[in-house]
């Protein structure tokens, strides 16, 4: 905000019967300039030297400030304000600029305060006594306020906030102008605090404790020197931390301190990476609370709640067991020591039993005198201050009200002192006046905040420091319930961080307990046994497979191998051995590798079960598709069957296999398999001990496993259906193209069956890692055994037994091409004759045909020239010439012609 001085003018205007002065014209524009008085000059607000010269008139509710030069003072009104009629306030009193006086050298500040003598808390019987005491070792000081002095304008406000609003009208609307306001007690400190903000006063109590004051948007201008209750959250925090406590319970009355309490430390913990777990909250009826803490595992629990309901509390703790060593407290340190063996009531539990509950619990308390003796910027001890401050009460301090709070508002004087000091500009700074403080400046006011907001010293309270909310930051006293009573355990300061740790705790368990039940980690591995077991059986198989390959290779000019296709046998005993090697990746889990190759077992795993079906099942289902293909033609298309194009073949393996290597590649790249962790239900040892078993199983997974599964589950089914189809199609056709096709659709049947069951067993058996392996990796050895057993057991047999090897390999030297007597010549001829067959019996029935109906009509004509002849007697014939043939015959290639 710019202020302007104006140069001194010898004549300033003056209301009507002051001195002859003129009264400005009333407009509705506002109200007229109006000169200084001699000697001093105006302060315009937001406004610049040219704007002021510019203008005639100032707006309604403008104010104007009177300043005077060098040592000169405004005597009468120095403030003054455009009203809506276009005049300016006080008009018909004169404002002066005069010489001080010599007795204004010390000029007095004045501090409206409020305490409560009586009441509820009547914490003003030692606190007023505290106050005057710091006002007269303030004002004795030169250094500090050298040229103020501070005066005290005290009320008794009953700590009642109906009483206190009276109180507060008076301080500001009666002279002289209060600076500050000092109010006691919370409720009578939050309705000082929201009207204060509209009178810019700061308002610095010692005595409030409510963690609603702490809302700097409702109370912009609060401070205290009492502590906030929430500060025994830092502590808390603090040795939660030392403790190494993550995992909290929290357990609370249903009252508004209480609660504001607990949102503040929610808050506390969540910054330092702790974690209220489990937070409950009662009335009246701790029980189903106290319940719920012990369902929920609840190990590390803090309680908010008046001392009646803390007894409560721990009766239903002892009913539940849930004290000892895996459970710690932590309560409230302004109970009576005693507090636990007070008869009550309303509870059912013994004194042994309340004590055994709360055996080892932790209190906080703040610290209000400083525990140290060193000096305070009064230059006195904390033990100094209690003595002399003794002296000054009419009764014992015992008796007196508020003597524990007493050293919070002593020190609240010299936190204000030294506010105004640096305002002023005390030490040598420049500053501003705080005579010319008034409820409309609001600069002064935000000097007077920055001020307090930045104290720092040691009072006898201990170190005074105010943090963003304006609550006083103190010391915490820590102590722990030992043998029945309290033990000092620790302080700790919330401004510098510091814990003073006495290592006099005392643990039931002889350590600080566990947060939570200690949870291990175990991991679930494959039986050993079982899989060196099975890695033996693959590998056998692989040496079988090695070895009908070398079989099937070294013999591939025996006609009886060739007309096996051996390159797809070859193919076949590749893809068995590709898939009896993917029992070992199947098999290596954490225990033999680490996490990061885990990735790469996992694609292990995939691409070598993937390529050794398609070649393996592919040739065969190949083999026998062109089987089922060739031998199911209609009879104009049978010629096809005399030629066999072996590339055919290849290419129906290769576009198998092509779809495998494409629909792995698009998986690996698009959505990779990774290690993922299941996570099974937690188990207890058999030990008596505080842990719990969490089992864990390592799998091969991806984010849409599922949805590859169904893919390519779904068209490997398909092939392993339609093998079975076929297989069973061609059963019964034989030729020598593929002399092999029936045992090619016995190891189909065998590997189709053994999938089929596997895949869905092993999906469902997944959380059971050697089931599911050895389902697995068992039908992965005994189809790739069938299978290479089927298919090459008995070509070795054959050519041992026989030794086709050499009778075929000479008939192929001399013949180079097959037999004509083979079993598909015979079957040609057989057709080709029955054919002729039938040609020749359509011929011989249509002969027969014209033969009856001939002689049909030579009976006819008989038999009107002559009468039938009467039967013979003997049941013979007629006689007569013999009668055409009735019906034809055949036998092979012969025809035989019957008479009747």
């Amino acid at each position: 905000m710019l202020l302007l001085l104006l140069p001194l003018a010898p004549l300033f205007l003056r209301p009507p019967g002051a001195g002859g002065a003129q009264t400005p014209n009333a407009t509705s524009e506002g109200c007229q300039i109006i000169h200084p008085p001699w000697e001093g000059g105006i302060r315009y607000r937001g406004l610049t030297r040219d704007q002021v010269k510019a203008i005639n008139f100032l707006p309604v509710d403008y104010e104007i400030e009177y300043v005077c030069r060098g040592e000169r003072e405004v005597v009468g009104p120095k403030v003054r304000k455009c009203l809506a009629n276009g005049s300016w306030t006080d008009m018909d009193t004169p404002s002066r600029c005069v010489n001080r006086t010599p007795h204004s050298e010390r000029r007095a500040v004045y501090i409206g305060a409020l305490f409560p003598m009586s009441g509820g808390w009547p914490g003003g019987q030692a606190c007023q006594p505290a106050v005057e005491m710091a006002l007269e070792d303030v004002n004795s000081r030169r250094d500090i306020l050298p040229d103020y002095e501070l005066k005290l304008i005290h009320h008794d406000s009953k700590c009642d906030p109906g009483q206190a609003t009276k109180y507060l009208y008076e301080l500001l609307y009666n002279d002289p102008i209060k600076i500050i306001l000092m109010p006691g007690c919370s409720s009578v400190s939050t309705l000082v605090a929201e009207a204060a903000r509209m009178w810019n006063l700061i308002v610095l109590s010692y005595g409030s404790s409510s963690p609603a004051l702490s809302n700097r948007q409702r109370f912009p201008t609060f401070f205290r020197t009492h502590p906030s209750a929430t500060l025994h959250n830092p502590t808390r925090v603090k040795l939660f931390e030392k403790w190494g406590w993550k995992k909290i319970a929290t357990i609370q009355q249903t009252t508004e301190v209480f609660t504001s309490t607990l949102d503040d430390l929610e808050e506390r913990v969540k910054e330092a990476g702790i974690e209220i777990t489990f937070r409950q909250s009662f009335f009246s009826d701790p029980a189903v609370p106290v319940k719920n803490l012990k369902r929920q595992d609840a190990r590390i629990i803090v309680g908010l709640f008046y001392e009646t309901e803390a007894r409560k509390v721990f009766c239903e703790v002892y009913k539940e067991r849930l004290f000892g060593k895996k459970y710690v407290w932590f309560l409230i340190g302004w109970y009576a020591d005693n507090w636990f063996k007070i008869y009550d009531p309303s509870i059912n539990c013994t004194v042994d039993e309340m004590t055994e509950a709360v055996e080892g619990h932790i209190t906080t308390e703040i610290v209000m005198l400083n525990p140290a003796n060193t000096r305070s910027i009064s230059n006195m001890t904390s033990q100094e201050f209690v003595e002399k401050l003794t002296k000054r009460l009419k009764r014992h301090p015992e008796e007196t009200g508020g003597f524990q709070e007493a050293p919070l508002a002593y020190d609240a004087i010299w936190a204000l002192a030294l506010a105004l000091n640096k305002t002023s500009g005390g030490g040598g700074h420049s500053g501003v006046r705080l005579e010319d403080f008034n409820y409309n400046n609001q600069t002064i006011t935000d000097q007077i905040y920055r001020a307090m907001n930045s104290s720092s010293f040691e009072g006898v309270s201990g170190h005074v420091v105010f943090d963003a909310s304006g609550s006083r930051m103190a010391w915490t006293l820590i102590e722990q319930l030992q043998g029945g009573s309290y033990k000092k355990i620790g302080y700790y300061d919330s401004t510098k961080d510091d814990l003073s740790w006495s290592k006099t705790d005392k643990w039931i368990g002889g350590s600080p307990p566990a947060d939570q039940t200690l949870v291990i980690k175990t991991f679930r591995f494959l039986s050993q046994k079982l899989f060196i077991s099975v890695s033996v059986l693959s590998s056998l198989g692989i040496v079988l497979a090695v070895v009908c390959l070398s079989f099937n290779i070294y013999n591939s000019h025996v006609r009886y191998i060739q007309n096996s296709q051996p390159n797809l046998n070859n193919l076949t005993a590749v893809g068995c051995s590709l898939a009896l090697a993917a029992v070992f990746p199947l098999g290596l889990d954490g225990y033999h590798i680490g996490r990061n190759q885990f990735p790469f077992v996992c694609q292990a795993r995939l691409w070598l079960l993937g390529l050794g079906f398609s070649l393996g099942y592919g040739s065969m289902f190949t083999k026998i598709w062109w089987v089922h293909t060739v031998f199911t033609k209609k009879e104009e298309k049978k010629e096809w069957r005399k030629t066999l194009e072996p590339w055919k073949l290849y290419a129906t393996v290769g576009l198998l296999v092509g779809m495998d290597v494409l629909t792995l590649a698009i998986w690996q790249i698009v959505d990779p398999l990774h290690r993922t962790i299941e996570t099974f239900a937690k188990e207890e040892p058999k030990e008596d001990i505080d842990v719990s078993i969490l089992p864990q199983l390592e799998h091969c997974s991806s984010r849409k496993m599922n949805t590859w599964l169904g893919i390519f589950y779904g068209y490997k089914g398909l092939l392993l259906l339609l093998g079975i189809f076929l297989a069973y199609e061609t059963k019964s056709v034989s030729t020598e193209k593929i002399n092999d096709h029936r045992a090619v659709g016995m190891a189909i049947y065998n590997v189709a069956v053994l999938c089929l069951i596997t895949a869905p067993v092993t999906m469902i058996l997944s959380s059971q890692q050697d089931a599911a392996f050895a389902f697995a990796s068992l039908a992965i050895v005994f189809s790739s055994y069938i299978t290479l057993v089927v298919l090459f057991v008995p070509k070795m047999r054959r050519l041992i037994t026989r030794g086709e090897w050499q009778s075929e390999a000479q008939d192929t030297m001399k013949t180079g091409s097959s037999t004509n007597n083979n079993e598909e010549e015979k079957s040609r001829l057989l057709e080709k004759e029955n054919r002729e067959l039938e040609k020749i019996i359509a011929e011989k029935e249509e002969r027969v045909s014209e033969l009856r109906h001939q002689l049909q009509s030579r009976q006819q004509l008989r038999s009107r020239r002559h009468p039938p002849t009467p039967p013979d007697p003997s049941g013979g014939l007629p006689r007569g010439p013999p009668e055409p043939p009735d019906r034809l015959s055949c036998d092979g290639s012969r025809v035989h012609l019957l008479y009747k």
